[in-house]
């Protein structure tokens, strides 16, 4: 697979659909990365993209990426979290936008530089920080007690055997490497050949979820979205495992007003704030085509949403 390919990003064409892109359209990325819906959106015609990403790395790539849209001013790259993407537009009197694609998770272009840290697939330093900046994996690591550590890989990996995992990993500090973690999780769980998946996945995501506080961030990106829309602009996310698809189904299920109805035990709640977002379609996952192309995809999910009139909800509770 080339480095190209592996950086073009997951469900773009269905991203472009679910966005609904008008010509001279103001749509923000909130998830640069290597630019690659940057490129399509700016195909499809939008008149302007307003690119957010945290990793320096990405911000300082871009121009050489795009090196026409930054010229002509069809692109604004901003070295900003996108749960700030309200602030950062309202500054630059760019409010309100048409559009927010949001990718979540770490970029293939993260993954595959060994020396990020990201990958248990190629060594490098125990570093996973989206940021380059706070506490790195292996300070986390080497630092946190057994209990800290089970709690994160259980509640952020999802893995059955936590705790097992944060035991081997006390027992065998310092670590430094990515390659010592993962054949560390890999005994500790009984690895073998022809396993599915190499069990060292869910404990790598647990850590770099927590060192970058990935989940607060989406929820936070998901309400900063919701304040930058205009009434009709489109939001389009796409995760990677169930609990980045969970906090984005339960804020679009609250937010266009799909919350269960009460029970004879249980009365019906006060009418909330209107509704804020309307659901157009059904989750969207890669086609088989997508997947023989890029296997990391298999697990993306696209949800798309329409903004109503409707003040945003912390906006409304304001007021």
């Amino acid at each position: 697979m080339t480095e190209a390919a592996l950086h073009v990003p997951v469900l773009i064409k269905e991203v472009v659909a679910g966005l609904a892109v008008v010509p001279g359209e103001t749509l923000v990325d909130g998830t640069f990365g290597a630019g690659g819906y940057t490129q399509a959106l700016l195909g499809a015609g939008a008149g302007r993209v307003i690119g957010f990403d945290r990793d320096p790395e990405a911000s300082a790539n871009g121009p050489a990426l795009v090196p026409d849209a930054i010229s002509s001013g069809r692109l604004t790259l901003i070295h900003e979290r996108f749960s700030q993407m309200d602030r950062a537009l309202a500054a630059r009197d760019l409010l309100p936008v048409d559009g927010v694609a949001l990718d979540i998770g770490v970029s293939s272009m993260q993954l595959d530089q060994a020396d990020r840290g990201f990958s248990f697939s190629n060594d490098g330093p125990l570093d996973m920080r989206m940021s380059q900046s706070g506490q790195s994996a292996a300070e986390f690591l080497n630092e946190a007690d057994e209990a800290e550590i089970a709690r994160v890989i259980r509640d952020y990996g999802e893995e059955p055997r936590a705790r097992s995992v944060a035991r081997a990993i006390v027992a065998a500090r310092p670590l430094t490497r990515t390659a010592e973690l993962a054949a560390i999780v890999r005994k500790a769980l009984g690895h073998h050949a022809g396993m599915k998946s190499d069990p060292a996945t869910r404990t790598f995501q647990a850590i770099r979820i927590h060192l970058n506080a990935e989940l607060d961030e989406l929820e936070q990106g998901l309400r900063a979205a919701e304040r930058s829309l205009r009434a009709g602009g489109r939001l389009a996310v796409v995760t990677f495992h169930s609990l980045e698809d969970r906090i984005v189904k339960r804020f679009l299920r609250s937010r266009s007003g799909a919350t269960p109805a009460g029970s004879r035990h249980r009365p019906l709640a006060a009418a909330g704030p209107r509704p804020s977002f309307e659901q157009v379609a059904k989750p969207l996952s890669p086609s088989d085509a997508e997947l023989a192309r890029n296997p990391r995809a298999r697990s993306a999910r696209l949800r798309t949403a329409v903004r109503t009139d409707a003040p945003a909800w912390d906006q409304e509770k304001a007021a």
